[in-house]
């Protein structure tokens, strides 16, 4: 008869004894995780029903991928599609390089007491609301009033409308993304920095290597690593543009370019009440998610590597 404790189970639970107060620590993260993120996921269910809060999960008619095909047969698909990866792109484009150039950067800043303070000023904005940030940036481009405004009126004679048009629409997005997220994005890749063995810069110079050489040959290949583990984990929310930023935003001249998929989805499902359809909607952002993270990780180690699977 097989014991009830096999030898590996005592030593798991020797281990959980042993490390008990790390487990305990580790709790509150767990049930959020279980309550605000996997609990939740039952919830995709009403993507393929009509579902009515009056009949709830059991009640409701079962319709399979009917709002799916709804979705991709309507015209507004090619322009949600559109926005959404034009976004998405310029995000992965100018916004993920701006943290590692900026830790570069501020690696090479000798003078702890400057490189404390510079630190400090790029990290206050990411603690700012994007209530805020929009406020800050309607104050600066308003055609009435506004300070950048007022300067391009005295050098060139004439205001630009940047809150009301498409075509700037899209670089005000990366420029509040970068000037809010640039300096906390810079944690992670500081954190690797410090863990770069001396020895190998000291090593570059006996053979005279140059501060861009010792940056080319020494800085960035420790960095490889924390920089394809982020870059997978950014192409999982490739078409996650967020919501707030869009919407704040957002107005009906510029509308054309700034509706994305969070936004449809607040709009269709909270405003109109069409629940099941904004939740396929939502579920098509989080299946294209996951297939480009796992792909991204499949390409990663084909590239020699390493993923995070």
């Amino acid at each position: 008869m097989q014991p009830l404790i096999t030898p590996k189970k005592k030593n798991v639970i020797a281990q959980i004894k042993k490390f008990k107060w790390l487990y305990i620590m580790l709790l509150p993260g767990i049930v959020y995780f279980v309550v605000f993120k996997y609990f939740p996921m039952w919830g995709v269910l009403i993507a393929f029903q009509d579902y009515s809060p009056f009949l709830g999960f059991t009640g409701s008619t079962w319709v399979g991928f009917e709002h799916f095909k709804d979705f991709f047969m309507n015209p507004d698909f090619t322009r949600l599609l559109r926005n959404t990866f034009i976004l998405a792109l310029y995000d992965l484009v100018f916004y993920f390089p701006a943290p590692i150039i900026l830790s570069l950067l501020l690696n090479e800043i000798r003078i702890n007491l400057y490189k404390r303070a510079v630190q400090t000023l790029v990290y206050v904005p990411h603690f700012m609301s994007w209530v805020i940030i929009a406020s800050i940036s309607y104050v600066f481009l308003t055609t009435s009033g506004g300070v950048v405004n007022s300067i391009l009126e005295n050098v060139l004679g004439h205001k630009i409308d940047f809150l009301s048009s498409p075509s700037w629409f899209r670089p005000m997005i990366m420029v509040q993304i970068i000037w809010k997220e640039v300096g906390w994005g810079t944690v992670i890749f500081l954190a690797a920095l410090a863990s770069v063995d001396q020895e190998q810069y000291e090593a570059a110079i006996v053979d005279g290597a140059g501060r861009f050489r010792r940056l080319w040959h020494v800085t960035l290949p420790a960095l490889r690593s924390t920089i394809v583990i982020l870059l997978i984990l950014r192409l999982g929310n490739f078409l996650d543009t967020g919501f707030q930023q869009i919407y704040l935003m957002s107005n009906s001249l510029n509308r054309g370019v700034a509706d994305v998929f969070d936004t449809y989805v607040y709009f269709v499902g909270i405003t109109e009440g069409a629940f099941s359809y904004s939740t396929a909607v939502g579920l098509f952002k989080s299946v294209v998610g996951i297939v480009l993270i796992v792909g991204a990780d499949r390409l990663a180690k084909k590239l020699g590597q390493g993923g995070l699977f």
